[in-house]
């Protein structure tokens, strides 16, 4: 049983996305000290962050840049014991690049984000509920069946570089990278704080880890 020592979650606010929701999520399944901040220094020192985000990738890791955070998350990624976790637009920012824009990223893990090709059979954005199937065991997906659905709102799409680093996938039009993990470093492109029990799942792990 996780004991009530456990570490701060540090929240990322640099002004994209509510972040609310998230907080009130890690909450509810028994974070006992979530902090929102955009503090370089904190983060820095920090043992549990998620950066979640929506919106376009040059307009995100801007955001990073400018407030001092991306210094702090390549410090951290390094360090042993820490969990960075990024969400939907956090999830890209962790990459090398993206098609959206001409910023690099973070560089966290080895990949870029691209655009899903819209066909005349395949809707952009991939909006809604879809399946995340687990390619290899991970605390994050203890206690997930296989077929555990999540919900989903993005036009783009992870691409990783190494197929280890690959957590799960989702079909739409395709197979596509719907969660990662290298170490450390965790990307999910649904969004655990609208997924019902499934998410309440993976942040119960995320807490309790």
């Amino acid at each position: 049983m996780a004991s009530d020592n456990r570490e701060p979650i540090l929240v990322i606010d640099y002004g994209v996305g509510n972040l609310g929701s998230v907080a009130n999520m890690l909450k509810k399944v028994g974070a006992k000290n979530v902090i929102l901040t955009s503090d370089p220094e904190k983060i820095a020192n920090a043992k549990k962050l998620l950066l979640p985000g929506v919106g376009s990738f040059d307009h995100g890791i801007g955001k990073l840049n400018n407030l001092g955070i991306s210094d702090s998350l390549r410090f951290i990624s390094s360090k042993k014991g820490v969990s960075l976790m990024g969400i939907c637009l956090g999830m890209q920012l962790l990459t090398e690049g993206s098609e959206e824009g001409d910023k690099a990223g973070l560089g966290l893990v080895k990949g870029v984000t691209k655009k899903f090709l819209e066909r005349k059979d395949l809707r952009v954005p991939h909006m809604g509920w879809n399946i995340a199937t687990p390619m290899k065991a991970s605390f994050l997906t203890k206690g997930l069946p296989n077929e555990s659905r999540f919900y989903f709102v993005h036009s783009y799409y992870v691409s990783c570089e190494n197929s280890q680093d690959v957590l799960c996938t989702t079909n739409y039009g395709g197979e596509f990278v719907s969660a990662f993990q290298s170490g450390n470093i965790i990307g999910c492109q649904f969004h655990p704080e609208k997924s019902h029990r499934f998410g309440m799942q993976l942040f119960k792990n995320f807490v309790d880890a």
